[in-house]
């Protein structure tokens, strides 16, 4: 016996009890608590030395045939704050946020939904680049890249 949910949202998390009457055993019972998260994210750390192209990998296990079918947003942060460079809605082009005095025209969404920081400035080192891909209104994946710049 299997219960089946579809479009989970964080409302049905909660208690689940399966009772059911067998004979000559009696009745059966057997219980669940699920716990829908509203978000899941990633982390991972992307060296690079400076003057060459930063690419940064979306969600790594994801084609970019499962990518271009949600919206998603590229952010990247630093002490809390969080500032938005690039989002992506399904079948539209990609909308830059080029007010930014440090990244301007130095962001391009790539091949699978990649963001490339060319060149990559000392500046970056340390900073978190995270990518949000909205796959239903309450279910949220993230990948967070902190940068390592190097100098030869």
């Amino acid at each position: 016996w299997a219960l089946h949910l579809k479009n989970v949202t964080m409302s049905l998390s909660g208690q689940y009890k399966c009772t059911f009457a067998t004979y000559p055993y009696g009745t059966k019972a057997g219980q669940i608590q699920l716990i829908v998260k509203a978000e899941e994210e990633r982390h991972y750390l992307k060296k690079v030395w400076l003057n060459e192209t930063l690419e940064i990998s979306c969600l790594e296990d994801m084609t970019s045939e499962n990518l271009s079918t949600y919206p998603l947003k590229w952010l990247v942060g630093e002490n809390g704050r969080e500032e938005e460079l690039v989002t992506k809605e399904p079948s539209c082009p990609a909308v830059y946020r080029n007010s930014s005095a440090l990244y301007g025209q130095r962001v391009l969404l790539g091949f699978n939904n990649a963001l490339k920081v060319s060149p990559p400035k000392i500046t970056d080192d340390g900073r978190v680049f995270s990518c949000h891909v909205l796959y239903h209104p309450e279910r949220i994946q993230k990948s967070s890249t902190t940068v390592r710049v190097f100098g030869k």
